[in-house]
């Protein structure tokens, strides 16, 4: 007994001396094999062996179901976005200096495995951490990533990865060049250069039309003055009704307001505008006395009615407003 406990002690570094060659040995070939297909297509058996431990390196295992017939659309739509992430990874650590090897297991070819895990869903990310060596974790126990969120990029794969292992070298994601999207977008800057240089010389004359400008200016004031974005703010109503059957356009207070009245107020604004821009402008250039006499008169009623009725609508808002006009 005492012999035989002793020959084990004695042979007990070479085990351990054997299993860190087999560890190191299993990476080699997996990182070899990841070189010309990545991520590594896996199964049952693979599996079993690149997780196995003890291992002085980390696996990440992406656990999908890519098929059709498992309906698992999630699966399909993160699966490019790993595959780019399997290739950068291959280009950018040839020599393995992240000791870390990336895998697929598809349900079609790990049913075992996914029934020992008892996944229900997909996919799922496991993240294995190495039981020896550098930044070892002696429980083994892997990292589970789960696709609340919905699809993910392949960055916030990797920056996932690089929390859980922040030692060791991240090769960069290197997206290959979008040839589609910059034809687009050069064929369209193309396109309204050409656009500009031939329709500039009539384009300019309207760009610098004063009234152009006035007009817009006007409309701009005339929207946000009546009261515009507090809709939008407030979501304030259309109408309301007035506890009578029918159907109130004015909300009494300041603090309130409805869209319908909005636009009464835009378009009473609006008149006014209007008539004194033609009593200003249009008005003194009228050759006929006679006519022009009667434009005074039509848009000076105008004005007056208008503001008359202005004024009964801000009476609604506040109801100690003392003054008014005729007719209202």
């Amino acid at each position: 007994m005492k012999c035989s406990g002793l020959l084990a002690l004695a042979l007990l570094p070479l085990l351990c001396l054997g299993a860190q060659k087999a560890s190191g040995g299993r990476f080699e070939e997996f990182h070899a094999r990841s070189q010309s297909s990545a991520p590594l297509r896996l199964d049952d058996a693979s599996y079993d062996q690149i997780t196995a431990a003890p291992r002085n390196h980390s696996v990440v295992v992406l656990l999908t179901a890519l098929e059709a017939r498992f309906g698992c659309q999630l699966c399909r739509d993160f699966q490019p976005e790993w595959d780019l992430l399997g290739n950068s990874w291959a280009k950018g650590d040839r020599n393995g200096e992240s000791r870390i090897l990336l895998g697929t297991l598809d349900f079609a070819e790990g049913k075992e495995t996914f029934r020992k895990l008892m996944l229900q869903t997909a996919p799922i990310m496991l993240l294995f951490p190495p039981t020896s060596g550098q930044n070892a974790k002696p429980d083994g126990q892997p990292v589970r990533f789960d696709f609340t969120a919905g699809p993910q990029s392949a960055e916030s794969v990797v920056g996932w990865i690089t929390r859980h292992l922040p030692e060791g070298p991240k090769p960069a994601i290197q997206r290959p060049l979008n040839y589609f999207r910059i034809i687009t977008i050069t064929t369209t800057l193309l396109g309204i250069v050409t656009f500009i240089s031939v329709a500039y010389p009539y384009i300019l004359p309207v760009i610098q039309n004063r009234n152009l400008w006035a007009a817009i200016s006007l409309i701009t004031i005339l929207l946000f003055t009546s009261g515009h974005m507090f809709n939008h703010i407030r979501k304030v109503p259309y109408v309301a009704g007035d506890g009578k059957g029918g159907i109130s356009y004015f909300a009494g207070g300041f603090s309130n307001q409805f869209g319908m009245e909005t636009q009464i107020v835009a378009a009473m604004y609006g008149t006014l505008s209007f008539a004194t821009i033609a009593l200003a402008l249009k008005v003194p250039r009228m050759s006929d006395p006679k006519k022009q006499q009667l434009a005074v008169f039509v848009w000076g009623g105008i004005m007056l009615g208008m503001y008359s009725f202005l004024l009964s609508v801000f009476r609604i808002k506040n109801g100690g407003y003392p003054f008014h006009l005729p007719p209202f």
